[in-house]
């Protein structure tokens, strides 16, 4: 039985194009953030493909490399915000002094 929506495997390759408008932007766009966006973009969508391609393959164990991979994802993603405000990640050992 289809999604509600009629989809089906094929409707699924509407989000590939999606991902490569966003490797254009990652790759055009003007500032760092532009960038950043682009590469959380490609990201969510190939976490999605990951796990449409799961479910209809049949194997539940690509669901949870896609929410691995949507977890990472969004580390990424704060993480280089961090380094981009601070210049760095921090130091280890390091503490706040109040």
């Amino acid at each position: 039985m289809q999604a509600m929506n009629g989809g089906g495997p094929l409707q699924e390759l509407r989000r590939v194009p999606a991902a490569l408008w966003a490797l254009a932007r990652a790759a055009l766009g003007p500032t760092v953030f532009d960038r950043l966006q682009a590469a959380n973009t490609v990201g969510t969508v190939a976490m999605l493909l990951l796990a449409v391609i799961g479910f209809l393959g049949g194997r539940p164990e690509f669901l949870d490399l896609a929410i691995v991979y949507g977890f990472l994802n969004v580390v990424g993603t704060i993480a280089v915000l961090k380094f981009f405000r601070y210049g760095g990640l921090g130091e280890p050992g390091e503490e706040e002094r109040g």
